[in-house]
């Protein structure tokens, strides 16, 4: 091996090397504060106590939730939320923002959140959905041919051999 082979490929090392050692170079990322900290965890707590309205909400107007301990329930939550803003307005305050009227922020972020994925179901009546669950159910008893003799999964019409154990049901 001549001279400048061995050069070129040490030169080629060298430069491998210090591409690979610059992370470690330069210093650790941003250094977090413990005050940084503590708003992370509330703005988390914020947002999971948000979450719970929706759902809580979600869950009486389902009928679930008993219509005497929904109002318990959601000022509980109010109140929660309500700690956890003034704790955040305390740690970080908004420069333009009222520090009052806590409970009708919260409102307004479950409100936000609030968008469901079914739309807008209020101009259904109850008889309505019961025809749509009635015609589901009536279209999935014409697809179904019962019961697999060997295994016992169930299976389609259009199927010519159980989709589990693979016995013929011709």
């Amino acid at each position: 091996m001549s001279i400048g082979a061995f050069f070129l490929i040490l030169a080629v090392l060298i430069l491998v090397g210090m591409y690979l050692y610059t992370p470690f170079l330069k210093s650790g990322g941003r250094i977090i504060s413990d005050e940084q900290h503590v708003i992370s965890a509330l703005m988390a707590e914020r947002d999971r106590v948000i979450n719970a309205l929706h759902e809580l909400d979600f869950d009486f107007n389902l009928g679930k939730i008993p219509t005497e301990d929904y109002p318990l329930q959601r000022t509980a939550l109010l109140q929660k939320g309500a700690d956890i803003l003034h704790k955040l307005d305390e740690l970080a305050p908004a420069p333009n923002k009222k520090k009052g009227d806590t409970e009708a922020r919260i409102e307004r972020a479950a409100a936000a959140r609030r968008a469901d994925a079914a739309g807008d179901t209020s101009d259904f009546s109850d008889d309505d959905f019961e025809s749509l669950i009635a015609a589901r159910r009536k279209e999935r008893k014409e697809k179904s041919a019962g019961f697999c003799p060997r295994c016992g999964k169930p299976v389609l019409i259009s199927d010519r051999f159980c989709p589990a154990c693979g016995k013929s049901l011709t």
